[in-house]
């Protein structure tokens, strides 16, 4: 299926300040289907919320009413398929990208380019095989992602690289010609890989072990069969389901390089292609579950402010981790395990197990902390991305002279420093304000290809 047509102009619509026209687009013709099982969802909650009361009525009727009513559930499903997608537009202006929605409430929504966080393409299997794709804008300070669905593969494509292009402060028409920019692939996660590491996580061990002790014990308790069987199917499906579902999104997971960011290729039935927006990266936060550590394998994660861009590697060698670091934040080199400073012996009267897994780095670039035993976590937050530095102390921590330092990053997460001297901790506050205020001066604008 092509996408000849998606980009006919339908309207007309005067551009704000300097009265020009825009022309407005109507999504793809495909789209109707994905809104026409509204009546049907419909009538199934209501038969599911009332389920004897539904089948009395469905008993009342005869062959002919139900096939009369089922043809007329269709034909209104069409119908408001139809209608809602003949009442959706979008255009882009200079400045901003504009949707109109919404068949009995009327919604635009008015996306200022400079704002946009991240443009993903999302496809869907079904999508894919109507050759359609789905496209979804993240905004700084707002939670919920605008899309349009459904727009041809190609069309979304270019439509993204516009609106990349012009968020970079490119002018309008050297935007459209831009087209998409060429990457560079730097890591492909094998399957077998993503496989291993997700057996050898302790949320695949708990969930199945759950599958196997909850039923035992209630066979000892009850020994009925079926209570048995009823308990021990959800849990089993559940921990299989679970797993299964993370190595499907995750599978062929490719991180590629580009002029507008690191690129994001993922998924076995639904391929998703994410944009790691250069600059705009808070913290990023490197996982080392205990079972992996055999491997030398880590996670990569991320804190993007007004995106759910949240994962740059699922599982990858420690090296190639800390190479894709030093990409993300620019000068940032990871520190090592020996470069952690750890705490005081006298704060293991406040985490007598815990502190082991403590320790912090601070360098001319990065502030970093560490924690966890089993799972250790180590975040690593650019000075120029630190928002505000506070310090906290218990009355316990103060009978021993420690005291947590918390860092906040424009993502709305913390990352804590925990069980410092309490004379560090203090210099270490100062010290990272002055540190912010610094790096902020010297940091990369927060713009797109810039």
């Amino acid at each position: 299926m092509t996408a000849a047509g998606d980009e006919a102009a339908i309207g007309e619509a005067p551009e704000p300040g300097d009265g020009r026209a825009v022309a407005e687009r109507r999504l793809h013709p495909v789209t109707p289907l994905r809104r026409a099982w509204a009546p049907v969802a419909l009538l199934a909650g209501w038969a599911a919320h009332d389920p004897g009361q539904a089948q009395e009525q469905l008993t009342r009727l005869t062959t002919a009413w139900l096939l009369a009513g089922l043809a007329a559930l269709v034909a209104a499903g069409a119908v408001y398929g139809v209608l809602s997608w003949w009442f959706t537009y979008f255009a882009v202006t200079d400045t901003e990208l504009r949707i109109r929605t919404g068949l009995f409430f009327r919604r635009t929504a008015h996306i200022r380019l400079e704002r946009l966080q991240a443009v993903d393409v999302t496809r869907p299997l079904l999508a894919r095989l109507a050759g359609v794709a789905k496209l979804k804008l993240d905004v700084i300070g707002t939670a919920k992602k605008d899309e349009l669905a459904f727009l041809g593969e190609d069309e979304a494509r270019a439509l993204r690289a516009e609106l990349l292009a012009r968020a970079a402060g490119f002018a309008p028409a050297t935007a459209r010609e831009a087209g998409e920019a060429p990457a560079r692939e730097l890591v492909r996660v094998p399957a077998r890989v993503i496989a291993v590491s997700l057996l050898l996580i302790g949320a695949t061990w708990g969930s199945l072990a759950a599958a196997l002790v909850v039923p035992s014990l209630l066979w000892l308790a009850t020994h009925s069969l079926w209570t048995v069987l009823a308990t021990a199917l959800p849990l089993l499906g559940g921990a299989v389901t679970g797993s299964v579902k993370r190595f499907v999104g995750a599978y062929d997971w490719t991180v590629s390089e580009s002029p507008d960011g690191l690129r994001i290729d993922r998924g076995l039935l639904d391929r998703t292609h994410e944009t790691v927006p250069p600059g705009r990266v808070q913290a990023v936060r490197i996982v080392e579950p205990l079972l992996w550590r055999r491997h030398g394998w880590v996670r990569v994660g991320l804190d993007v402010a007004g995106s759910s861009n949240s994962v740059l590697l699922p599982v990858a060698p420690r090296e190639v981790a800390d190479s894709l670091v030093a990409r993300v934040l620019p000068g940032v080199t990871v520190p090592a395990a020996a470069d952690l400073l750890p705490v005081p012996r006298r704060a293991r009267w406040c985490a007598p197990v815990r502190r082991r897994g403590y320790g912090i780095a601070v360098t001319d670039t990065v502030f970093a902390a560490r924690h966890g035993l089993l799972r250790r976590r180590l975040a690593l937050v650019p000075h120029a991305k630190v928002q505000s530095v506070r310090l906290t102390q218990g009355p316990w921590q103060r009978l021993w002279k420690v005291a947590d330092v918390h860092v906040d990053t424009g993502a709305n997460k913390t990352v804590t420093a925990g069980l410092r001297d309490a004379g560090e901790a203090a210099g270490l506050l100062r010290s990272q304000a002055e540190r912010s205020r610094t790096g902020r001066r010297g940091a990369r604008p927060d713009r797109w290809m810039t």
